[in-house]
């Protein structure tokens, strides 16, 4: 067994953003609709999505520079530098996007959603639930160590 881990690519990311510097820091932070189109073998994973459920869309930042350890938050040089671990630069040594973003319809296995900063063409990687309070948590038959 290896120990490097192994990611696959669910799906791309079709946005108006093209290219980084078009794109706001967060997604909340002017963000556009954009769409999710996964592959079709993954038409089961998706039947429970609903529209209007908040969801988490993880990206695989291909664009970023994984050599940077240390940045100016937000890019602003008057900013200290920071380790990149304090910061969600999408420079960094894995470059994972963690975009919540509401579902605002389900075709098969295309997903429109609000609000997203990844620019076009970025891949998904997976796709999480954004959790309520405690007491209202569904109960699903996964165990707990896989969550």
């Amino acid at each position: 067994m290896s120990d490097e881990p192994v990611l696959r690519v669910l799906g791309r990311v079709s946005s108006p953003l093209v290219d980084r510097s078009q794109a706001p820091c967060q997604g909340d932070e002017g963000g556009p609709e954009a769409v999710v189109t996964l592959e079709p073998d993954l038409a089961p994973a998706v039947r429970d999505l609903a529209v209007g459920q908040e969801i988490l869309l993880i990206t695989w930042l291909d664009r970023a520079d994984r050599s940077v350890l240390r940045v100016h938050p937000r890019n602003d040089p008057q900013q200290p530098e920071t380790g990149i671990f304090a910061t969600r630069s999408p420079d960094r040594p894995n470059p994972l996007g963690l975009h919540p973003v509401r579902v605002l319809a389900v075709d098969g296995t295309v997903l429109r959603v609000s609000d997203l900063e990844a620019i076009d063409g970025t891949p998904v990687v997976d796709i999480k639930p954004v959790l309520g309070p405690v007491g209202e948590r569904c109960h699903d038959s996964g165990s707990s160590a896989s969550r």
